[in-house]
């Protein structure tokens, strides 16, 4: 068996996030308001900014010349769980 690449895993597990978004968007067109339309997407973000305690999701480094921002926003929910979960499964069992 080959080994592959930490960024090519990286890469199919990203692919696999976003495409599970994608199917999260699509349900949220489609699927009426109720239980199962929040159960598939409320999720959880994360930022980068709430690490250091900033509201704006946004760290500003300020060197008077020059104004650096930084920012970083995950979020994920259980549509994005199950393209993680399908794209992990192609990543092992498929070569």
């Amino acid at each position: 068996m080959k080994k592959r690449s930490w960024g090519y895993i990286t890469l199919g597990l990203v692919a696999g996030a976003l495409i599970g978004s994608l199917l999260g968007s699509l349900l949220g067109w489609i699927l009426p308001e109720g239980v199962v339309k929040d159960f598939f997407l409320i999720g959880v973000n994360f930022d980068l900014a709430g690490l250091v305690g900033n509201d704006t999701g946004v760290v500003v480094l300020d060197l008077i010349i020059v104004t650096f921002k930084f920012g970083l926003s995950i979020a994920f929910n259980f549509t994005s769980l199950i393209g993680l979960a399908t794209a992990y499964y192609f990543l092992r069992y498929l070569h």
